[in-house]
């Protein structure tokens, strides 16, 4: 069975599989009773295709928008005003601009229409926003926007109702041929025996359909519920906006056009939107385009898109065009229809089904050819072979319903339905343990995972940071309360100017009045600091002027701004990183007198020990460095220009007037016009000098982070455990709940196979077997499906991706305790009578219930021996596990039920007190036989 099911099943990975390997195993599924319901939580894949060409049509028109953007005569074409009429309903809303306007200027990259609009600014101002202070709404105002403009969320399939869940389970085919066959039974029943004696037969095989549709329904819509609740909490997802003058956090979904947009690497673009300012911003739009080149988005190309991703940079962005207006909402759309990846437990357990599905339907034939056979038989011996009776037709329908129920127990479309179940249970409880799964077959992959990498800071220790030691001026310092000892007013001025120039945090004023600090834990506790320092985050802001920022990422190690300061300085650049990176470039120091001397070898070897040694205390260490840039090159002599231009390819940060030196001095030198960089204001004279335009620039190369399977809530590294303790659960949940399925199956195929060869009839009929399928499908999968995890599973080997998924243990316990069952039923059926005295009226009727009620305690008991696969305690926790004790409690009320009241409608009688305690007692032997079962090694 493995070989095969790694074979035909095995394709599918745990994200992102194709679309071949997807419909392949669909494809050999042949045998499923009931496709709406098997398929439900699988892949559309005709609608993934829908989505692919939908993205290879953005793509299409993005490529043409940037190329006709990118033309001259976007640039050159004036506009005249009457090209564009403000619509009154919009006027009267209090904007200058529609939302359909908006979203051709964004989608298109239409320049022309933006510049004719006023630029960013313009469309800001038709906006009724600020770009400063962002939106300044009041609820009416906030109100009339969204009626205009719409709303940042996409279009939802509703929930459907319970009852669009009853009518799927109808759809069950094998359902359908028995609710025929009880409308047959019905009929022919009333006609020959009247009502209601002729109708019970009918109307339990009825009933017992009605019973199986409402408990799967429920158990179906209640799986729905919990997805429905974990999308809520996936979707909370906050950005950092600009609104009525505060910095804030918000949730996407609360976005409006005129929103200033906070974004930095690694951060999703939240709707479409223009650049407002930021540095070296370059944005990924693989996942809405299909490039994978990054796109530099700057005031000259200020075009940002819904659904792509900031791979370097940082940069203030107002919202334009919102929600199902955005190309990106139209794609997910598509997708969400789409539905998620099968896992790869889910393909594998299909695979299941289908060969005992397959299996099971050869029995039920056969069976069903050896019933026909007995009353063709009985038929002859009484010589009315081409006489029939009404008797006949209906013990011919009862054996045909038999048939058909064989095939309903048979195949077990609840199996790869328990997978989603237990998946659903586990992902709402490890919300409560502080871990969203995103993703369904990231469970399954926590539970194969043999190693765990993690990062130290945020999982290992807390994810809170504060200043603890300090060497400045080479002065070793603790530093108390965020105090450290007097500072040299120069070291103690470049500090605070590094800190709050060179960072990736912000220092705000809350509504409340209070001052907030917003960022990484690092750079919180950074500022944090400097505000201890006495620093005023924005008086050191409005002391330099930022002219170029290079945002941290994992490549470099560390982060830059070059600023001009402003009381007559020139160009500092301020850089932070990894301590042994960036004190490698530097090659002076301040000294404890606040002199900048050169770092000879003494005073590195003493700033690399003192490194060394906060690393060793596990703290995080950071260095902060300055350098003072561009008059080198304007103040060298004629002869020193000769002698270095010829070697000069690049001059980075040069001023204007640098540029204009070197436009001079090559043409006084070669007599030719050379090209050189600019942005045609500041470097106005020499790109006047210059006749070519020659584009230089620095670009990141960290790529933008895929979004995670799994989101640590609390920084904790104890919910990484916790985290594939409860994939170890769910896979080991699901092998406990097919050992127990199988069981059923293999002793309900031979009883009933067995007893129609041998006897001519099936001892468990139609409605019975509908009450043994419910107990092992829906039931089954609510008590074992939801078995929370125990310490004792991190002590055992990780599953491994390919290992047996039945192994050998779980055949040793099937086979065990599917001969103990079958050798006590067969006990029964030819010695019962003997065995009980049933010597009186309807004795058969009798032994058939003894023989059904024996049958169900087993799988009782059985279905407590399943909790433990291999541990002979299998009482450990059950009585903490309320789900697991209220169905096995619902089961055993309901047979009571069943066996002592339904009467002619279930085909059983009541029993005796001797009688039930038999029953009770073979069900219990199943478990010491199940311990001693466990002793048998055969690893």
């Amino acid at each position: 069975m493995e070989n095969y099911l790694n074979e035909n099943f095995g394709g599918v990975k745990s994200k992102n599989s194709d679309g071949e390997s997807l419909g392949k195993w669909r494809k050999l599924c042949g045998v499923v009773k009931n496709p709406k319901r098997r398929f439900r939580f699988t892949a559309n894949l005709s609608k993934r295709e829908e989505a692919a060409a939908m993205r290879r049509t953005n793509q299409e028109k993005l490529r043409v928008a940037v190329l006709v953007s990118k033309a001259a005569f976007q640039f050159i074409q004036g506009v005249q005003l009457g090209d564009y009429t403000v619509p009154q309903h919009v006027k009267a809303a209090g904007f200058q601009i529609d939302a359909e306007e908006l979203g051709s200027i964004v989608e298109g990259h239409d320049v022309k229409k933006l510049k004719f609009h006023g630029g960013v600014e313009g469309i800001a101002e038709k906006l009724s926003t600020s770009t400063a202070k962002g939106l300044s709404d009041g609820f009416e105002s906030q109100r009339r926007r969204e009626e205009i403009f719409g709303v940042n969320q996409f279009a939802e399939a509703e929930l459907r109702s319970f009852w669009v869940y009853v009518f799927e389970a109808l759809h069950d085919m094998t359902l359908m041929i028995l609710g025929v066959c009880a409308f047959v039974s019905l009929i022919v029943g009333i006609a020959t025996e009247g009502w209601p004696k002729g109708a019970h037969d009918g109307l339990g095989i009825v009933v017992s359909i009605l019973l199986v549709v409402f408990v799967t329904a429920t158990s179906d819509y209640r799986q729905s519920l919990q997805f429905k609740d974990l999308d809520k909490e996936k979707k909370k997802i906050s950005v950092q906006i600009t609104r009525n003058g505060y910095r804030q956090k918000m949730s996407i979904y609360s976005l409006l056009p005129g929103d200033m947009v906070h974004l930095a690497i690694g951060d999703q673009v939240p709707a479409d939107g223009l650049f407002v300012s930021g540095f070296s911003v370059l944005i990924d739009e693989s996942s809405l385009t299909g490039e994978s080149e990054p796109v530099m988005v700057t005031s000259q190309n200020p075009f940002l898109l819904s659904g792509t991703k900031v791979q370097d940079g940082s940069c203030t962005m107002m919202v334009t065009t919102v929600g199902m207006r955005t190309q990106w909402g139209k794609l997910m759309a598509t997708l969400s229809e789409g539905g998620d990846d099968e896992t790869p437990l889910q393909v594998k357990l299909n695979g299941v089904a289908t060969i005992i599905g397959k299996i099971g339907l050869f029995f039920a034939v056969i069976t069903f050819v050896v019933l026909v056979k007995g009353l063709m038989g009985r038929k002859l011996e009484e010589g009315r072979f081409w006489w029939w009776s009404t008797e006949d037709c209906l013990e011919m329908l009862e054996f045909f319903a038999i048939a058909v129920t064989i095939v309903v127990v048979a195949v077990p479309e609840g199996l790869p339905l328990a997978v989603t179940l237990s998946l659903a249970f586990a992902m709402k409880k490890m919300m409560n343990d502080k871990a969203l799964v995103r993703h369904l077959a990231a469970c399954e992959t926590m539970g194969s995972a043999t190693t765990i990498c993690s990062d130290k800071t945020g999982t290992l220790t807390t994810n809170r940071m504060t200043v603890v030691k300090t060497c400045i001026c080479m002065k070793v310092n603790e530093v108390s309360n965020n105090k450290v000892s007097q500072l040299p007013d120069l070291a103690l001025k470049l500090l605070l100017e590094s800190i709050f120039n060179n960072t990736g945090g912000e220092v705000v004023v809350n509504k409340m009045g209070k001052r907030e600090i917003l960022g990484t834990p690092t750079e919180s506790a950074i500022l944090e600091f400097g505000l201890s320092l006495g620093g005023d985050p924005q008086g050191e802001r409005e002391k330099c002027k930022l002219i170029k920022v290079e945002p941290f990422n994992s490549e470099k190690k560390r982060m830059g701004v070059v600023v001009k300061v402003q009381d007559g300085g020139g160009l500092r650049a301020h850089s932070k990183g990894a301590s042994e990176i960036v004190l490698a470039s530097c090659d002076k120091v301040i000294n404890s007198n606040g002199e900048i001397v050169s770092l000879d070898e003494e005073a590195m070897n003493h700033l690399s020990k003192t490194i060394n040694q906060f690393a060793g205390e596990a703290l995080r260490t950071l260095c902060l460095a300055y350098m003072e840039l561009g008059p080198e090159f304007r103040q060298k002599t004629q002869e020193e220009l000769f002698e270095l231009i010829p070697k000069l390819q690049v001059m980075a940060r040069s001023s204007p007037l640098d540029k204009h030196t070197l436009v001079k001095q090559l043409r006084t030198t070669f007599g030719e016009v050379v090209a050189v960089t600019g942005d045609g204001t500041n470097d106005a004279p020499a790109l006047h000098e210059a006749d070519i335009g020659l584009a230089m620039g620095i670009a990141g190369t960290e790529v933008a982070k895929e979004s995670a399977d799994v989101i640590i809530l609390d920084d904790n590294f104890s919910t990484i455990v916790t985290v594939a303790k409860w994939g170890r659960s769910v896979y080991i949940n699901i092998q406990k709940f097919v050992q127990f399925q199988l069981t059923v199956n293999v002793v309900a195929l031979l009883v009933n196979f067995s007893s129609a060869c041998f006897t001519g009839n099936a001892p468990l009929t139609a409605v019975q077997l509908l009450w043994v399928n419910m107990i092992m499908d829906t039931l089954g999968a609510l008590a074992l499906a939801t078995e929370p995890p125990n310490d004792d599973l991190m002590k055992r080997a990780p599953v491994g991706r390919k290992g047996d998924f039945i192994s050998n243990i779980m055949w040793r316990n099937i086979l065990g305790q599917s001969v103990y069952q079958v050798v006590v039923i067969w006990l029964l059926q030819t010695v019962g009578r003997w065995f009980f005295f049933l010597w009186g009226p309807n004795p058969d009727v009798v032994l058939n219930t003894l023989i059904f009620n024996t049958f169900v305690f087993c799988q009782v008991f059985n279905e407590i021996n399943s909790r433990e696969m291999e541990e002979v305690d299998v009482l450990k926790g059950m009585w903490e596990n309320q789900v697991f004790v209220a169905v096995i409690s619902c089961t055993v009320v309901f047979q009571i039920i069943i066996v002592e009241y339904l009467g002619t409608f279930a085909n059983t009688t009541p029993l005796s007190f001797v009688q039930w305690l038999f029953c009770l007692g073979v069900g219990y032997m199943g478990m010491p036989i199940a311990a001693k079962l466990k002793e048998i090694n055969v690893e």
